[in-house]
């Protein structure tokens, strides 16, 4: 079965978090680190959160945002692994489309993401992310997921993966990602490696690396 590794983008690929960074742009901080709070402390929904953000954010000028957003830096070791596999790589986060176009096009591999629309001017919330939806798809298309993540919102996708990998590149990922995940990266040069074996098949390389593997019992959906 193939594998293909499927990446959060905030706070995984990139080196910092895109909302706080866009919210700074209209002077909403303060506002965005409560949502922000209530997200990963699990008291508020990333769907219902992600809604009040969008609708916090939304009247900023795409082009303003677009701009922030592309001079945010990446993990260089994970932005280079995707470079090198991108058939295998598929980034899976929750923010909108057409304000991380820039990431997405320069990484240039699949993505799943919420969506939305621009009409004469004015952005529409079309959809939110649901992270497990996008794992199910591609284990439907006979994939082996490995999920890599940090976040509350990255729980889904843990859950539904044959496989979940918690980054810490940016910062320490949610309890409840850790006790899901079957390995743990501090940083995106260990990433990059342990997703080498894992391409590789050096299982034996893996495991001397990060103490937990394979959920003997992971199939798609089982999580």
């Amino acid at each position: 079965m193939r594998l293909v590794f499927a990446f959060d983008l905030d706070g995984t690929i990139t080196q910092r978090e895109l909302l706080p960074r866009i919210a700074r742009l209209a002077g909403l901080e303060k506002e965005m680190e409560e949502l922000t709070r209530l997200t990963l402390s699990g008291s508020l929904e990333f769907s219902e959160s992600f809604r009040k953000r969008f609708a916090m954010l939304r009247h900023i000028p795409l082009r303003r945002i677009r701009e922030s957003v592309a001079s945010v830096p990446l993990d260089p070791d994970i932005e280079a692994f995707i470079s090198e596999h991108r058939r295998e790589c598929v980034i899976v986060t929750g923010n909108l489309d057409l304000w991380v176009a820039p990431l997405l096009k320069r990484l240039g591999c699949r993505y799943f993401s919420s969506r939305s629309r621009l009409l004469d001017g004015e952005l529409f919330l079309l959809s939110v992310l649901d992270k497990a939806t996008a794992a199910k798809q591609l284990c439907n298309e006979g994939k082996r997921v490995i999920a890599i993540g940090e976040s509350m919102n990255d729980v889904p996708l843990f859950r539904t993966a044959d496989m979940g990998i918690a980054f810490a590149g940016v910062h320490a990922p949610v309890p409840e990602l850790l006790r899901l995940a079957a390995a743990f990266a501090p940083d995106g040069k260990s990433l990059r490696r342990l997703l080498e074996s894992l391409r590789n098949g050096d299982a034996a390389a893996f495991h001397s690396l990060h103490h937990s593997l394979y959920k003997e019992d992971a199939a798609c959906g089982s999580g």
